[in-house]
């Protein structure tokens, strides 16, 4: 069995955003403050050790249609407050930190997400951010679709809708990855 710290992973934050966590905002939730900490732990972690960071952050197009607005409602647009990063979690310039904008809630499709993470020899995801049943879902998801082992830390992650990210975080573990704990996962950054 190949020792897990030996295993070229990346960080992927995904959606730490204003929309979630600043109480201005819409789509805000009270729990959603609670995975920062576990979150900047980790980023931390990988900056200090030079791990590949990337920063999947849902960007539309300012007054143009998107299928998804169909859905709901227009929503972080590029150069909106709700699509502003959380203070302390923007990509650090000149390191190994990237933004994936997306569009959907993968941050795999339609954007150069496996393209990136190919070309740098990675083979492990360590997805952290909001919302479990919807976007780290549909990451993790598309991430084992294409050969990637996903790590989905049960600390990093939650919802507006507890019982939904606690099916996905089983779902997750029985079919797509790992659901390991906050420290076996800064252990593989």
């Amino acid at each position: 069995m190949t020792d897990p710290a030996r295993v070229p992973t990346a960080l992927v934050l995904v959606d730490v955003i204003a929309s979630f966590f600043d109480e201005a905002q819409p789509n805000s939730y009270p729990a959603a403050a609670e995975v920062l900490e576990p979150i900047r732990r980790l980023l931390d972690v990988a900056r200090a050790n030079g791990t590949l960071v990337v920063h999947a952050v849902e960007r539309h197009y300012p007054g143009l249609e998107d299928f998804e607005f169909a859905k709901l409602p227009r929503h972080h647009e590029i150069g909106a407050a709700d699509a502003a990063y959380v203070p302390g979690f923007e990509p650090l310039p000149g390191g190994r930190e990237v933004e994936v904008p997306k569009r959907r809630f993968s941050a795999f499709y339609a954007t150069d997400l496996d393209l990136l993470l190919r070309e740098q020899g990675i083979r492990r995801i360590v997805v952290v951010g909001v919302k479990t049943n919807v976007c780290i879902r549909a990451t993790a998801q598309d991430g084992f679709a294409g050969g990637f082992e996903v790590w989905v830390p049960r600390e990093t992650t939650n919802s507006n809708r507890p019982h939904l990210a606690e099916a996905s975080l089983e779902d997750i573990e029985r079919y797509i990855g790992r659901v390991p704990t906050l420290e076996e996962a800064i252990a593989t950054l």
